[in-house]
């Protein structure tokens, strides 16, 4: 990472010797972008945080972590169905998942139900879509999303152990 913030401070440098005018209308764009982004970052941040802490560890690992895994599976997809997080925090929090020992069969299949399947969004879907083709949007993403966890757990080995 320190790397990226080198990299990044020798592009914007160089930028203001080029055309110091457009870098600082760059910089100023961005500082705003960040802006206005950064209440609901931190919003998102803050409410995982919170329920983290609020379900305790030993029950995430009892649940995902432990027994069997096709169950830890199922339960991770059904789990992502219905949460709206985005990417951002989605991908921070599977890490912390790995780090409590749930197998990678599973964080596949939680955060890419997270990314492809919207039980909470359908209403919505709905509307723009019709009740058909949302229905069968959700349910080929959730075919998919379980074809790609059952991809990962071939690749890391933990399908058939």
């Amino acid at each position: 990472m320190l790397y990226l913030f080198i990299i990044t401070g020798i592009v914007v440098v160089v930028s203001f010797f080029l055309d110091w005018k457009k870098t600082i209308m760059g910089l100023k764009i961005a500082a705003r972008k960040l802006l206005h982004i950064l209440p609901p970052l931190l919003l998102m941040i803050i409410l995982v945080s919170i329920a983290l802490y609020l379900v305790p560890e030993q029950f995430i690992t009892n649940t995902l972590a432990d027994g069997n895994r096709y169950v830890s599976t199922l339960i991770a997809s059904l789990f992502g169905s219905i949460t709206i997080l985005p990417g951002f925090i989605a991908f921070p929090l599977s890490g912390i998942l790995k780090a409590q020992g749930v197998a990678y069969m599973v964080i596949s299949a939680f955060t890419t139900t997270l990314m492809m399947v919207g039980v909470l969004t359908f209403p919505v879907e709905k509307a723009y879509f019709g009740t058909k083709v949302a229905l069968i949007r959700n349910i080929i993403s959730f075919g998919i999303a379980l074809c790609v966890a059952c991809a990962t757990g071939i690749v890391f080995g933990e399908l058939f152990s």
